[in-house]
C-alpha cells in the first residue's frame, strides 16, 4: 500500500493542471483498490456547491455537470463534518441523494473521505462498489492518507487556476482570496512585478516579449553556449572515464538539438512567451514526463533535464541580466522575500510587498512595518509566478491578496486607502506633544532602525531615541562583512541624526532567519543554534570590529548605548563586557577621546527572564525582546505560515513572563524597555505601560498610533485592564479586553490599523 501511495502521489505532484491530477487520482485509486468507482468532488465557492469534477465508473457525461449544494447528499455529509463516511448500503442512509445522471443507482457500497488544506475542506474523494459490504480499516485508512497527501497538491492547482479567473469547474469568477498572514497592516492597490533569485527554474515568472525574433536569436546563441560545454567536457574526460560515460556529453548535446528540447522552446516564444519563461515552461513539462515514468533508470534522466535546463537558464541571465521595471504602484512578488530586494525598489514606488514564505514575524515582515509598507506574508496556495504585470488588491489588515478584482471591490479598497490616509493625517498633530497618559504618566517611545531612511522617517513621527539599531542590515545589504571604516560611517550617520537623543545599537544578530550570503550559517535548527552573541563571542574578530566601530562613531556626541542580544546566561554577558571594555582601551590608546557607554542586555529567552535580577546586576539596562521571546516561550516558528495563528503576543505566558522582567529589572532599579513588535500594537502599549515599562520601542509608522491611544488612557484604566487580563487564561479573551479598553477610550479607530495577534 505504501508503494502504492507514493506511486499516486508522484504522478499527482508532476500533473500539469487540475483535471490531469483529478484525472490521476480516481483512475490510479481505483486501480488500487480494485473498486468499481472512484470519483472527486470539489467545492466551488462561486457557485456554493461540490462538482462531481472527476470520476471512473460513473457516467463520463455526468462529469464537471452533476453537482451537489453545501450539506447536500453523502457528499454534503462528508464536508460538512469533516468525517468519512463509510456505508455498506448508501441508500439506505436518510442523507443518501440520487442523482440520476450519474448511474450510480447500482453502486451500494460507499467510502467518502474530505480532502482538508489549511482546516478547509476543499472536496471530497469517492469510492463506491456494486456489493452490499463496507470497505475495510486498510482500504478506509489508505483513502484518508491519501487525500491528507493530495490536499495540498490540488489546492495549488485550483489557485493556479484562480489567478486567470477560472473556478475549479471552469466558471469566470472575480474577486479571488489568496488567504495568507498580515506582514504589515494596511492597503495597496498595484500591479504585481515578480522578482526571483538566478538560476532557479521554478521561480521563473510567465512575461511576454517584445521582439520575437530577437528572443528566439539569444536564446538560441546560450543554447549553443551549452552544448559547446557539454563538448568540452566531453573532450576533458577523455582517459579518465570509460567511454560510454563520456558519451553521455553527447546525448546532452543532441536533447538541446532543434529537434528537441531546443525547438519546444523556440515554439513556445514564437506564441510570445520570453526566453527565460519558456525554458522553464518545456523544461518542468519534461521533467514531470520523466518523473511518471515507472522504470527507475528513466525517471532518475529528470535530473539530468533540469540541470541542462539550469545551464541554459544561467546563460540567459548571465548574458542579458533582467532589469526589472519598477511601476509607480509595485506591488513586489516573490516566493521569499529578501531585504536585498526590497532595497532594489524606489520607495516612492513600492505600494506593497507579498512573500509566499514566511511569517508575520519574519525580518522581511519586521523591516516592512519598519518602512509601513502594506505586507501580506506566508501565502503559500499563491502560484505567484503567474501574476506578473497583474493587477491586484494587497489586504495587509487581513493578510490576503485578491486577484481579478471587481469595479465594486476596488472602489471598496479605494475609499479604504482613502480613510488610511485621513487617520494618518489626523494623528500628525500628536507629533510633538508627550507620551503621557491622561493623568500624566510618562511613557517614552523610541523607535526600531536599520537604515537611513528609517531615521528621518523616525525623527518626523516625534520619536524620542532608538530603541533598537538593527546593526545587522547593513551587513545583510553588503557583499562581504563592511570594514571598521565603513561601519564607523554608517553608525556615525544614525547616532548624529538623532544626536543628542540616545541611540541603542544591538551588536551583530545573525543566524535563525538572518543568513549572510556571505557568510552561510546552515543547520538543522538555526533558531535553536549558531545565532547572536553566540556567534560573534565565536568570532571576536568580528565583534571587536563593531564594538570599535560603534565607539568610534559617538566622539563627541556620546548618544550610544550597546545591547546583546540573545544572551542565555551571565558568562556571556562578562565575555561580551571584557570585549567592550578592551576595544574601549584600544582606542584611548589611540588617543581618542571615547566615552564608555552603558551595556545592556536583551531579554529573548526564556532562560533570560528567569535570570533577569542577575543579569541586571551585570549591565546599565534591561531591554525585552518580544519576537524571539514569544517564539521560544512558544515554540512557534515565526516564520512558518502553518503555525503563525499559534504565535501570540497576548498568550497569558508571555504576559507573566514580561511581568516578571519588569519586576525583577525594577528590583535592581535598572531602567526597562521593551524594542519588539508588540510594542507597536496600541493595544499592547497599554498593557505593557501598565505592567512598567519605562520605554516602547516600535516601528516608526506605530508610533502616533500608540501615542494617540496612551493619551487617550489613564493609568489606573491601563492597570485595571492589567489586573483584568493577568487573570485570564486564553490570548483570544485577552485581546478581547484589550479592545473593549480602546473602545471605551474613544480610539478604537485604530483597533484595525495595527494588530498583534
Amino acid at each position: 500500500m505504501l508503494e502504492q501511495l507514493r506511486g499516486i502521489v508522484q504522478k499527482v505532484n508532476a500533473a500539469k493542471d487540475l483535471q490531469s491530477a483529478l484525472n490521476i487520482i480516481v483512475h490510479r485509486v481505483r486501480e488500487a483498490l480494485s473498486t468499481q468507482v472512484c470519483s472527486v468532488y470539489l467545492l466551488d465557492t462561486d457557485i456554493n456547491s461540490h462538482v462531481l469534477m472527476a470520476s471512473e465508473g460513473l457516467k463520463e457525461e455526468a462529469i464537471g455537470h452533476v453537482s451537489l449544494e453545501l450539506g447536500e447528499g453523502l457528499v454534503g455529509l462528508v464536508a460538512k463534518h469533516a468525517e468519512p463516511i463509510n456505508l455498506q448500503d448508501a441508500s439506505n442512509h436518510p442523507s443518501y441523494y440520487y442523482v440520476e445522471e450519474t448511474g450510480e443507482e447500482v453502486f451500494h457500497a460507499f467510502l467518502g473521505v474530505p480532502i482538508i488544506h489549511h482546516r478547509a475542506v476543499l472536496g471530497v474523494l469517492v469510492v463506491q462498489h456494486e456489493d452490499r459490504r463496507r470497505f475495510d480499516e486498510g482500504e478506509e485508512a489508505f483513502l484518508i492518507t491519501l487525500s491528507a497527501q493530495l490536499a495540498g497538491v490540488i489546492a495549488h492547482a485550483e489557485a493556479t487556476g484562480a489567478i486567470e479567473g477560472l473556478s475549479p469547474s471552469g466558471h469566470k469568477v472575480s474577486d479571488t482570496v489568496f488567504p495568507g498572514i498580515s506582514g504589515s497592516s494596511g492597503v495597496a492597490i498595484g500591479q504585481a512585478v515578480v522578482v526571483f533569485p538566478p538560476a532557479d527554474l521554478n521561480q521563473i515568472p510567465d512575461r511576454h516579449t517584445k521582439n520575437i525574433e530577437k528572443e528566439i536569436e539569444f536564446f538560441n546563441a546560450c543554447l549553443n553556449a551549452v552544448q559547446d560545454d557539454m563538448r568540452e567536457l566531453h573532450n576533458q574526460l577523455a582517459g579518465q572515464v570509460a567511454e560510454e560515460e563520456r558519451q553521455l556529453f553527447d546525448v546532452y548535446v543532441r536533447m538541446l538539438d532543434d529537434d528537441a528540447l531546443g525547438n519546444e522552446v523556440v515554439e513556445r516564444i514564437k506564441t510570445g512567451s520570453w526566453a527565460q519563461g519558456a525554458l522553464a515552461y518545456v523544461a518542468k513539462e519534461h521533467v514531470r514526463t520523466f518523473e511518471m515514468m515507472s522504470d527507475e533508470y528513466l525517471r532518475e534522466r529528470a535530473a539530468d533535464i533540469r540541470d541542462l535546463c539550469s545551464r541554459v537558464l544561467f546563460y540567459l541571465q548571465e548574458e542579458d541580466p533582467v532589469t526589472t521595471e519598477y511601476l509607480d504602484d509595485t506591488i513586489l512578488v516573490s516566493e521569499e522575500l529578501t531585504p536585498a530586494m526590497l532595497a532594489e525598489v524606489p520607495t516612492e514606488k513600492l505600494k506593497g510587498l507579498i512573500s509566499a514564505k514566511g511569517s508575520g514575524n519574519s525580518h522581511v515582515a519586521i523591516l516592512a512595518r519598519t518602512m509601513g509598507v502594506p505586507t501580506v506574508m506566508g501565502a503559500v496556495d499563491l502560484p505567484f509566478n503567474q501574476l506578473d504585470g497583474k493587477q491586484i488588491i494587497l489586504d495587509g489588515y487581513r493578510g490576503e491578496v485578491i486577484s481579478n478584482p471587481s469595479v465594486q471591490l476596488l472602489t471598496r479598497y479605494e475609499n479604504t486607502i482613502k480613510e488610511q490616509d485621513q487617520l494618518v493625517a489626523g494623528l500628525e498633530n500628536l507629533k510633538d506633544l508627550p507620551c503621557e497618559t491622561a493623568d500624566n504618566h510618562r511613557v517614552h517611545l523610541w523607535v526600531n532602525t536599520g537604515l537611513m531612511s528609517d531615521v528621518m522617517h523616525s525623527l518626523d513621527q516625534g520619536a524620542e531615541g532608538i530603541g533598537l539599531f538593527r546593526t545587522e542590515v547593513p551587513f545583510l545589504l553588503s557583499e562581504r562583512f563592511p570594514s571598521e571604516q565603513e561601519q564607523t560611517k554608517i553608525y556615525r550617520e544614525q547616532l548624529e541624526a538623532f544626536a543628542p537623543k540616545l541611540v541603542t545599537m544591538r551588536t551583530l544578530d545573525v543566524g535563525g532567519d538572518k543568513d549572510l550570503p556571505y557568510f552561510p550559517i546552515e543547520e538543522e535548527n538555526p533558531f535553536l543554534g549558531w545565532r547572536g552573541i553566540r556567534v560573534t563571542l565565536d568570532h571576536p574578530e568580528i565583534f571587536m570590529a563593531q564594538v570599535r566601530a560603534m565607539l568610534r562613531a559617538s566622539i563627541g556626541l556620546e548618544n550610544l548605548q550597546i545591547m546583546l542580544p540573545m544572551i542565555s546566561n551571565v558568562n556571556e554577558v562578562n565575555s561580551a563586557t571584557q570585549l567592550i571594555k578592551r576595544a574601549h582601551r584600544e582606542l584611548l590608546q589611540e588617543n581618542l577621546d571615547v566615552k564608555y557607554p552603558p551595556i545592556g542586555v536583551m531579554i529573548e529567552l526564556p532562560a533570560a527572564v528567569y535570570q533577569t535580577r542577575a543579569l541586571a546586576k551585570l549591565v546599565d539596562f534591561i531591554s525585552v525582546g518580544s519576537n524571539d521571546l514569544t517564539q521560544y516561550l512558544l515554540a512557534v516558528d515565526r516564520n512558518n505560515p502553518r503555525v503563525a495563528n499559534l504565535y501570540s503576543a497576548f498568550h497569558p505566558a508571555i504576559l507573566n513572563a514580561l511581568y516578571q522582567v519588569v519586576l525583577q529589572a525594577q528590583g535592581q532599579k535598572k531602567p526597562v524597555s521593551i524594542c519588539g513588535e508588540m510594542a507597536g500594537d496600541p493595544g499592547a502599549a497599554v498593557l505593557l505601560l501598565a505592567m512598567g515599562f519605562d520605554t516602547l520601542s516600535m516601528n516608526a509608522s506605530a508610533l502616533l498610533k500608540v501615542k494617540s491611544v496612551i493619551r487617550s488612557v489613564s493609568l489606573d484604566t491601563a492597570q485595571d485592564l492589567l489586573d483584568q487580563v493577568m487573570q485570564m487564561e486564553d490570548a483570544q479573551t485577552i485581546r478581547s479586553a484589550v479592545d473593549l479598553t480602546l473602545y471605551n477610550a474613544g480610539v478604537d479607530r485604530l483597533l484595525r490599523s495595527s494588530r498583534t495577534n
